[in-house]
């Protein structure tokens, strides 16, 4: 038989994952059908506020556009309604809500308290019985006017004395709301990135983001280098270096503002007592102070600094953890072997420990660098975004919150996002890859 009249063989399978089997397949269907109503639920709770925050963020609205515009009745009974057979005028007052926006199809929709006849009514309302429908069309912007209905009480509606304001009337009509509208604006980000002081907060953003995560780092190794030896009284001062973690931030926030005021404060009393200040530093409320440095003049951001040193120190622990463990896992032979070729306990630290702790090291960076970058209870205690220290977390909350501007509040928070989701990706670009 020739090559030719062989039967064809299939080409073999590159290598890589192994075919599943009809079994295989079953089961993993079956698992991606019951973790589907987890996934979507998880889905949903990401990605609704966020895509919430996106549409705000394209529109200008302020917290008084959160209501819609809505038309507003008030009723009142003239005459004497204690007379029988006295001619009675039930007057509506009308007015738009809004001072900006128009209404339309507006409706009013009252019933006649029983014993009250009706004498003349306006052209623009209809009865059917008691009922009484009032079409009134569009109400402009600011709109007010007046409905008056002409009626006679009986004897029983004088002797009940009953107020047709038993029966409330019913206003409706239709207006559109800027939050659910499809008009878009790019107003919110062209206001925020024209604004000099936008760029201020930014620069203040990266500054206590980069510096208050490498502080809290640092701080986190140096610790966990100082743990990492046996010593009597080790498991105490490790507890004592997780306090500042664990402590309720109000508390922690409090306390460093009371050691820090200007004029009680337990730092400047040392330091007059010292004679290294004729009167109090005060740490929170002052902008800049003038250091001179090698005969140069510079202006020091002492409030920033101040609350970058709170930040190092509140989260430091979190890094000691991660970085202590991955340390107790290094194996002993390394700096026994580093320990005979004659190194310092130095260049072992360099050497041998460094170089396993780089993995932790930049994971702990990318989370600090979010959580830091998202941090706005910490300063808003301990300044308020005052003395230099607004980032812009604290300016969505003054945008939204303070000025009631909810669509530059969320294009900021749009900014906040999209800069943490480059620098996400630059770190995976890179540092995932030079870790791999």
């Amino acid at each position: 038989m020739s090559a030719s009249d062989s039967p064809e063989q299939a080409p073999p399978r590159p290598p890589g994952r192994p075919r599943l089997g009809p079994m295989a397949r079953r089961e993993a269907r079956l698992a991606a059908a019951m973790l589907a109503p987890t996934f979507l639920i998880v889905l949903a709770i990401v990605l609704i506020p966020l895509l919430a925050n996106f549409w705000i963020s394209f529109k200008p609205v302020s917290l008084a556009d959160l209501r819609p515009p809505i038309p507003v009745v008030s009723e009142r009974l003239r005459g004497d309604a204690d007379v029988p057979g006295a001619e009675l005028l039930i007057q509506y007052r009308l007015r738009n809500s809004s001072q900006d926006k128009e209404i339309r199809n507006v409706v009013l929709v009252d019933e006649l308290t029983p014993g009250l006849t009706l004498q003349s009514a306006d052209e623009r309302c209809a009865f059917d019985g008691p009922r009484v429908r009032c079409d009134l069309g569009t109400f402009a912007a600011g709109h007010r006017e007046e409905v008056e209905l002409t009626v006679i009480g009986d004897e029983a509606f004088a002797t009940a004395g009953v107020s047709p304001r038993d029966s409330q009337p019913l206003m409706t009509g239709d207006a559109d709301n800027i939050l659910t509208s499809w008009e878009f604006s790019f107003e919110n980000f062209a206001r925020i990135f024209q604004s000099r002081d936008f760029w201020t907060v930014v620069w203040v953003t990266i500054a206590y983001t980069v510096f208050g995560t490498l502080g809290a780092i640092v701080l986190g190794l140096f610790a966990a280098q100082l743990l990492n030896t046996s010593f009597r009284g080790r498991a105490i001062l490790r507890g004592l270096f997780l306090f500042p973690y664990v402590a309720p931030v109000i508390a922690v926030a409090f306390t460093w503002v009371v050691l820090l005021d200007p004029f009680s404060g337990t730092l400047n009393a040392i330091l007059k007592h010292m004679n290294v200040v004729d009167e109090g530093i005060n740490f929170f409320g002052q902008r800049a102070v003038e250091l001179n440095l090698f005969g140069l003049t510079v202006d020091f951001p002492l409030a920033l600094a101040t609350v970058i040193a709170f930040e190092a120190w509140r989260y430091f622990p979190l890094s000691l953890l991660f970085i202590l463990a991955r340390m107790q896992s290094i194996p002993a032979d390394l700096y026994e072997a580093a320990g005979v070729d004659g190194a310092t306990p130095f260049q072992a630290f360099r050497h041998v420990a460094l170089p396993q702790l780089f993995a932790i090291l930049s994971t702990l960076f990318l989370l600090r660098f979010i959580w830091t970058f998202n941090k706005f209870d910490d300063i808003f205690l301990l300044t308020g975004g005052a003395a230099g220290t607004r980032t812009l977390t604290v300016d969505v909350y003054e945008q939204g919150f303070a000025l009631g501007n909810l669509g530059a509040g969320a294009a900021v928070a749009v900014v906040i996002f999209l800069f943490l989701l480059v620098f996400a990706l630059s770190y995976f670009r890179f540092v995932h890859r030079e870790e791999g």
